[in-house]
C-alpha cells in the first residue's frame, strides 16, 4: 500500500494534540489470540511507521511495529489509555523485513519482534483492558512525509484459549471429566 501522507494515531502527551487518522484494516475479535505480520516498509521520512494495531476505542489502543526516527529503523510500541506513551528500540542497521508479534492474554498484551518468525524478542507487557472487543489489525502512517510504500504479509491471527478458564478446568477438572460424573449420576 502506499501510506497516506500526513496521518498519524497520537493522544496529547508530549506534543498536546490528538490525531487519530491512518489507515487501519481490522477485523474485530474477542477472548484471547496471537496476531502476528511481516513488515517491509522503504520509510523516507521521520516518524515512517507501520505494523499491528489493537484498538478498544479512540482513547485505548496500542500500535505496535516500526518507526523510522533519527534516520534509523527502530522497533516501536505506543500503548494509549487516554494519553499515549511510546517507547523504541534502535535497530543497527535497516533490516529488509521485520515480523511483529503480539498476544493478549487476560489484562495485558505482550509485544515481540522478530527476525525470521522463529526467534522473538519481547520488548513490552502493556496493559490492555480485558472481555472487551478489540479491533486487531494493519496500521501505517507517515506524520511528517509524503507517504511511504508499505508491504504486510503472511498476516495471521491465531485464537488461544482462554487462560482462565483453562487454569479453572485444570483445578476442578476437564469438561471430559465432568460428563463422565454426570453419567454416573
Amino acid at each position: 500500500m502506499r501510506v497516506t501522507p500526513k496521518t498519524d494515531y497520537w493522544r496529547e502527551t508530549h506534543y498536546g494534540f490528538t490525531v487519530d487518522d491512518g489507515p487501519f484494516a481490522y477485523i474485530e475479535r474477542g477472548g484471547e489470540f496471537e496476531a502476528k505480520v511481516k513488515l517491509i516498509g522503504d520509510y523516507q521520512h521521520r516518524f515512517d511507521q507501520m505494523g499491528l494495531m489493537l484498538r478498544i476505542d479512540e482513547q485505548n489502543w496500542i500500535k505496535t511495529g516500526v518507526e523510522f526516527v533519527d534516520n534509523r529503523m527502530n522497533i516501536s510500541a505506543v500503548v494509549t489509555r487516554q494519553k499515549s506513551d511510546w517507547s523504541l528500540m534502535a535497530t543497527e542497521e535497516l533490516w529488509p523485513f521485520v515480523w511483529i508479534k503480539v498476544i493478549r492474554r487476560l489484562d495485558a498484551v505482550e509485544i515481540s519482534y522478530s527476525r525470521d518468525d522463529e526467534n522473538y524478542q519481547m520488548i513490552r507487557l502493556a496493559y490492555f483492558a480485558q472481555d472487551r472487543v478489540v479491533k486487531v489489525g494493519l496500521y501505517a502512517a507517515s506524520p511528517d512525509g509524503a507517504g511511504f510504500d508499505a508491504t504486510f504479509s503472511k498476516f495471521q491471527i491465531l485464537h488461544l484459549a482462554d487462560l482462565q478458564r483453562e487454569q479453572w478446568l485444570r483445578t476442578n477438572g476437564s469438561s471430559a471429566n465432568l460428563m463422565d460424573t454426570n453419567k454416573m449420576r
